[in-house]
């Protein structure tokens, strides 16, 4: 059976990859790429961040399948090309943009105080994903001024002085929609695992940028800067406790020394551990700042059938929070326990650099077996679905993340797999 699912699925995916591609319109003046295929009118046009980059990660298996390099090129550097032209001269960089111009929430312009979500810190990433694929970095060099003033964007006004953590200014467009953590959370206080690690690697690629044109003292700044961040994520969100890394609550009033109430014994503590059991505690894994211990600890988390081992993958909450619930719902989109084609995969990915064979393995096929029998029964790929029955809760002809399935087929064969950077 694990075979029937995994030639459907490559048959499929290297079939319909290019339905997410689209030519230049409106202010998008380059090609680009889209999580969904045209008859999902809700992704149809429009170029999301986080989404655009793992686009791009499962693309380069196709192209590696297929052994045609290149065939995705334009629209994998137009969808970075479009958000680098949109970014202003304080760095701020939309969340998406459609053919009619982005859409804001607020104003997040220095003239509002920075005080607005934006681009989720993954453009150098795949800026660097794309370099190493095709071995040159030239399509980005012009732009270079630009990606730095994003990255610096985010030093400066996402980042809390006492912790040394980036926190989000709001919850919207999180990426994780209502990870308890963030979800409904009073703006500027959540220090989430998700965003810390996304950053992390963030920094670190924006360095492999910066060296492959050979400015290699400005590279390990920068570098220098990734591990000032994972010092602070070891420090504030690893819990000893529980085994884990949380996120964390930075809702703390400032001490006031002449506060009679609290003068004689004013906190020590700079921020208060989020003990929510969140997909994205395993994060850490993934990018690579988690040490071998800590992994052995998080790794019995991870097989706990009453908690996130599913049938079909990891849960994207804890079945044992009080907040679990795998209702549909796109607005925000359901992060409260139901599985997702990248939260598979982004565990995966961490547990097969943690040297956990046989866990990622496992996962691989559950994976497999998830879209595989979805693809057979609909046709077609889903957005997410019910942990331990398999069957799809939202948005038909979801593509996008779901495609890194064709990572998991090349590892379970020992074929090399196109990862991220």
């Amino acid at each position: 059976m694990l075979d029937r699912w995994t030639r459907l699925l490559e048959n499929y995916i290297h079939t319909n990859a290019e339905q997410m591609m689209r030519e230049p319109s409106g202010v998008l003046r380059h090609p680009y790429t889209v999580p969904s295929s045209p008859d999902s009118p809700y992704y149809s046009s429009t170029l999301w961040d986080w989404d655009s980059w793992f686009t791009t990660v499962a693309l380069g298996q196709v192209e590696a399948d297929t052994e045609q390099p290149g065939r995705f090129r334009k629209y994998e550097e137009g969808v970075i090309l479009n958000f680098l032209e949109h970014t202003d001269d304080d760095g701020v960089m939309p969340i998406l943009l459609k053919p009619d111009g982005p859409m804001l929430h607020g104003d997040p312009s220095r003239a509002g105080g920075f005080s607005e979500n934006m681009h989720k810190p993954v453009i150098a990433q795949q800026a660097a994903n794309l370099t190493r694929r095709a071995g040159t970095a030239s399509f980005i060099e012009p732009h270079l001024p630009a990606l730095e003033r994003f990255l610096s964007r985010y030093l400066e006004s996402h980042i809390h002085p006492e912790t040394g953590l980036a926190y989000w200014q709001s919850d919207f467009a999180v990426g994780v929609d209502n990870d308890p953590s963030v979800y409904y959370r009073p703006n500027k206080s959540s220090a989430a695992v998700y965003l810390n690690s996304l950053l992390y690697r963030e920094l670190l690629a924006y360095g492999y940028l910066l060296e492959e044109f050979g400015r290699k003292s400005e590279a390990n700044v920068w570098r220098g800067r990734a591990q000032d961040l994972a010092d602070a994520a070891n420090e504030h969100l690893w819990d000893e406790r529980d085994g884990t890394f949380y996120s964390a609550d930075l809702n703390l009033r400032p001490i006031d020394g002449d506060d009679w109430l609290h003068a004689g014994a004013p906190r020590h503590w700079s921020s208060i551990i989020h003990r929510i059991d969140n997909w994205s505690s395993f994060l850490p894994l993934w990018a690579g700042f988690a040490s071998q211990e800590q992994a052995e600890r998080m790794v019995e988390r991870y097989r706990d059938t009453r908690t996130f081992s599913a049938q079909y993958g990891v849960r994207t909450l804890s079945r044992l929070e009080k907040q679990y619930d795998l209702r549909a719902s796109n607005n925000p989109s359901n992060w409260l326990g139901p599985i997702w084609g990248i939260s598979n995969y982004l565990v995966f990915r961490g547990l097969a650099k943690y040297g956990f064979v046989e866990d990622a393995r496992e996962l691989a096929e559950k994976t497999v077996r998830l879209f595989g029998q979805d693809l057979e029964a609909t046709g077609s790929l889903h957005e997410y679905y019910h942990p331990d029955s398999g069957e799809p809760i939202m948005t038909k002809g979801f593509q996008n993340w779901n495609f890194l399935v064709l990572q998991m087929i090349a590892y379970l064969e020992g074929r090399p797999v196109v990862a991220e950077f």
